[in-house]
């Protein structure tokens, strides 16, 4: 009973492969079965191009106003940088807040920065990713009212910045290039 059950199954499997043969897919007789090209699309209308001058601005309200310094008098009065002063409306900074992962904007270049609660130098341990200029030098920051200070690791101030949104802080480098870090 062992051989026929052997046998049966030697059979069947012969019988499988001689039914993939019958595919219609492998045969060649001679013509080739091309699929025809779809139809080219139409191109879209296009209008006219002008050229026009641009209207005026809508007048001074579209601009925020600009930063005093508390006792109302203009940033730089007395030779003070302006990045070294906090905007009027700009709130305290908490390290929770300045914790995690940054997209930095330096002199039109774009990096990204690491900043992790990890105690390190004068406050939190930095991590620049190919950052540009000033910023590759950055190792650590710190939170003091309304600043965020970036340190390089020498503890040499890198930067300054305010926070400019719930997701944006603004300022200037040491060497008085503009900087921002956006979520």
């Amino acid at each position: 009973m062992g051989t026929l059950n052997v046998n049966l199954l030697a059979v069947a499997a012969v019988g499988m492969v001689l039914a993939g043969c019958q595919s219609t897919r492998f045969d060649n007789d001679g013509m080739d079965r091309v699929t025809p090209r779809p139809a080219p699309l139409q191109s879209a209308p296009s209008g006219s191009v002008t050229q026009s001058q641009l209207p005026p601005p809508g007048g001074a309200s579209q601009f925020p106003t600009a930063p005093t310094t508390g006792n109302g008098a203009a940033p730089g009065a007395q030779g003070t940088q302006v990045a070294s002063l906090p905007p009027a409306n700009a709130p305290d900074v908490t390290a929770g807040s300045v914790a995690g992962v940054w997209n930095a904007s330096l002199a039109g270049q774009t990096c990204k920065i690491a900043t992790p609660q990890t105690k390190f130098g004068q406050g939190y341990r930095a991590g620049p990713l190919r950052c540009p200029g000033e910023l590759a030098n950055l190792s650590s920051w710190a939170v003091s009212g309304k600043q965020l200070t970036l340190y390089d690791a020498a503890g040499g101030t890198v930067a300054r910045l305010y926070s400019s949104g719930s997701s944006r802080f603004d300022g200037q480098t040491s060497g008085g290039q503009n900087v921002s870090l956006s979520r």
